[in-house]
């Protein structure tokens, strides 16, 4: 008996040892003008030049092996997990492009230049930008999440110029930090609906489980509709956890997101209207990262024209206040350092990241520790909050109203 149960308890342990999430995988995701197989090779060949630096800075870095892996709990799978969605707009842009062939023949070869360099930068960050072209995007990132997950890999996404684009939607739709009681008090729904949900409680849930099963939608003008149908919200209500588990990211799959060479203010800009609603759900998102403790960071070359800085770094005590949130026990944190120098001319700072690896990798190392500490180390954060830099941003800030 004791021999079984010996057994029994190896095989247990076994089970759980091979479950657990103490791998890491850095997923990198390609950004805009990747269509064709030259420009798919010089992603997929500068990710995979990229990745043994990255995974070296992160390892012999001191403190980044104490916060970051646990001294030792953690590791960091050594192949990079590549994550390619260039080629879902191939179809789209050989139409544009036919197009731009025609206008060739109307006017000026400079004219012609001009649209056809607009047309290779632009098009893929426009493309994906659009709803139902990120949904399919996003569906497809969601299985390689779970896959990963499945295999006892937790995940860092790592968004590249438009890429950057679909980090940030994936954690908006598909990050379960939805408490669907807190949810529908704030609607403007039936009575009954809200007294249902509160006395049938369901797992908290993301944005994307809402379409999937059927109980809302985002409209195009960020409002979040309901099915107005009592009982068939009910019915469809009643299936939500089903629906939860299918559309959102397993709770503890992404640790976090790096982005960089990021344009997302540009393309995201209505984000600052207090008036748009989804404003509203990137606050509560807000709160699930820094609850959770994910982190959210951001690295751009001041040379690089594309390179937008997403925000000024705020304390805890700013987002509490700013964005009128009630944060407990917060661990994680959003920093941008939109100043590392590429040493290399605005016009290639953009596509330098892979040749500039070794300063991008300890950009990024650099930028999740001071993310870190401005948050959580009082020494460091009074260092800042007291420089002239600091205080010269926060002049400038001030001047607009502020919104995150």
């Amino acid at each position: 008996m004791k021999k079984i149960l010996s057994i029994l308890f190896i095989l247990l342990a076994f089970q759980l040892n091979a479950f657990a999430q103490n791998s890491i995988s850095f997923v990198y995701i390609n950004g805009s003008n990747n269509n064709d197989e030259k420009s798919q090779n010089w992603f997929l060949d500068g990710i995979q030049k990229l990745h043994p630096v990255m995974k070296k800075q992160f390892e012999e870095n001191e403190r980044t092996a104490e916060l970051f892996l646990k001294n030792g709990e953690y590791k960091i799978n050594e192949e990079p997990v590549i994550f390619f969605w260039g080629d879902k707009s191939q179809s789209n842009l050989e139409f544009v492009k036919e197009q731009l062939d025609i206008s060739k023949a109307l006017g000026p070869t400079l004219a012609y230049e001009v649209r056809e360099i607009l047309t290779a930068c632009l098009h893929d960050a426009i493309w994906v930008q659009k709803k139902h072209n990120m949904n399919k995007v996003l569906e497809d990132l969601n299985t390689l999440v779970k896959s990963e997950y499945n295999k006892g890999n937790s995940l860092v996404l790592y968004g590249y110029s438009a890429g950057s684009f679909v980090t940030y939607e994936y954690l908006f739709n598909r990050l379960p930090y939805l408490n669907l009681n807190n949810l529908f008090e704030s609607q403007n729904v039936k009575p009954d609906i809200k007294e249902y949900v509160k006395t049938h409680p369901k797992n908290n849930t993301c944005i994307a489980a809402l379409q999937t099963g059927q109980i809302g939608i985002v409209s195009e003008d960020g409002k979040l509709m309901f099915d107005p149908d009592e009982k068939i919200f009910k019915e469809h209500y009643d299936k939500l956890d089903q629906a939860t588990e299918q559309a959102c990211m397993p709770e503890n799959a992404v640790k976090g997101i790096v982005n960089f060479a990021s344009p997302l203010v540009l393309f995201y800009s209505d984000l600052a209207d207090p008036e748009y609603e989804l404003t509203y759900y990137n606050k509560l998102m807000l709160k699930y990262i820094l609850e959770k403790g994910l982190f959210w960071i951001t690295v751009n070359y001041r040379e690089d024209p594309l390179g937008f800085p997403t925000s000024r770094n705020l304390t805890i005590d700013e987002i509490t206040r700013i964005a009128n949130l009630e944060v407990n026990n917060p661990g994680g944190f959003v920093f941008d350092n939109s100043s590392i120098w590429s040493k290399r001319s605005f016009l290639f700072a953009h596509t330098s990241y892979w040749s500039t690896r070794k300063t991008l990798a300890k950009a990024i190392v650099k930028t999740y520790l001071y993310g870190y500490d401005f948050q959580y180390d009082p020494e460091f954060q009074q260092k800042v909050l007291n420089s002239g830099k600091y205080k010269k941003l926060q002049k400038d800030f001030s001047k607009e109203k502020e919104n995150i």
